[in-house]
């Protein structure tokens, strides 16, 4: 399995540019959030806990997350509970309700994710490694991590493995 450092640095080269960065802190979280709300319906009550395809694969991407590192899965873990919570609270509503957070949600941040791609000029990093679905949240979380100057080391490897960041040009 490839180390937090690897899968980092390896989503990081396809996302060098700043304003692509800044879509994805905006997209990303759409999408998560989206795909909770999709994955939520339909949804059975097991001894008062929610399960949905929506419960599985958080558990499952929080499984790999903190396999990755400790710290990074307590984090993914509330901001993902806190997808599957909206998840769970987008199923309990009408249709249209459910449909137009999910549908709309998706396609939002996918368009936020082009723009970004377009800025960068080079296709988004699940093209060559639909690894890249997983990373990509766990990405934003490491740099706006970053930004607050928390895992310095980490961000340090990545630059020498990634590359600099780049300003708009």
């Amino acid at each position: 399995m490839k180390t937090i450092t690897e899968q980092l640095s390896t989503y990081a080269a396809y996302h060098r540019d700043t304003r692509n960065i800044a879509t994805h802190v905006i997209g990303i979280p759409m999408i998560v959030a989206a795909v909770a709300i999709l994955l939520s319906r339909p949804a059975v009550d097991v001894a008062g806990v929610t399960l949905s395809v929506a419960t599985l694969v958080t558990a499952a991407t929080l499984v790999y997350y903190f396999l990755l590192d400790i710290g990074f899965g307590v984090i993914m873990s509330a901001l993902m509970g806190a997808a599957l919570w909206l998840g769970q609270w987008s199923a309990a509503q009408d249709s249209a309700t459910w449909l137009t957070l999910g549908v709309g949600g998706f396609v939002v941040g996918w368009l936020f994710q082009f723009i970004g791609h377009y800025f960068e000029g080079r296709k988004p990093a699940f093209v060559d490694d639909l690894s890249g679905l997983i990373i990509g949240p766990l990405f934003v979380v490491a740099e706006l991590l970053f930004l607050l100057g928390l895992y310095k080391g980490l961000a340090a490897d990545i630059v020498l493995r990634a590359g600099a960041l780049r300003s708009a040009r």
